[in-house]
């Protein structure tokens, strides 16, 4: 069983905000399959589906970003991960708006949901896939940024790398992880 969670915070407020580029892809990949996510035991909204003959669970914690592996963590236990089986869709500041990088594992890089994953989860041993949104230009504070919407001047890069994030989740169930790092880190 693989399990593809996406990073964001819950509510209207910021479901069209930067740093939910994670639940974006995840609600892409769902509405391609018209699966449906429900509130879970977990603290997130989660389905459990079969994708090309491998069983896989969607999950959007719902517990804010800092507090991810709050519901992270409960999930991989019930199902029995393994974490080496887990892809983590969140924003990164340090990317142009619009390009994706896939990695193996690694730190945190100071996004606090990844560092709420790995205290839980005691590992760094998760894939990883993270969506661009630049940083901002001005004296903007970061944490105001991250929870603003794209400008209109990135929308149309977003909705493309939103697209080719989901295309490589799916892909990641049919294929290894160093095949889908080959053909979407462009």
């Amino acid at each position: 069983m693989k399990c593809i969670v996406g990073l964001g915070n819950p509510g209207k407020k910021y479901s069209k905000t930067r740093h939910n580029v994670g639940f974006m892809v995840v609600e892409k990949i769902a509405d391609r399959h018209n699966w449906k996510l429900k509130k879970d035991k977990f603290n997130g909204k989660s389905t459990v589906e079969t994708l090309d003959g491998e069983k896989i669970v969607l999950l959007k914690p719902q517990t804010f970003m800092n507090l991810s592996g709050e519901s992270v963590r409960p999930l991989l236990d019930f199902y029995q991960i393994d974490p080496e089986d887990v892809l983590v869709i969140y924003d990164d500041l340090d990317l142009p708006a619009g390009k994706i990088r896939l990695r193996q594992k690694g730190g945190h890089g100071g996004h606090n949901g990844i560092r709420s994953i790995i205290d839980h989860a005691g590992t760094k041993e998760f894939k990883r896939l993270r969506i661009g949104i630049g940083r901002p230009l001005a004296a903007m504070p970061v944490v105001d940024y991250v929870l603003k919407p794209f400008s209109k001047e990135q929308q149309e890069d977003v909705a493309t790398s939103i697209e080719k994030s989901a295309d490589a989740c799916e892909t990641w169930i049919q294929k290894p992880f160093d095949v889908v790092m080959n053909d979407f880190n462009t």
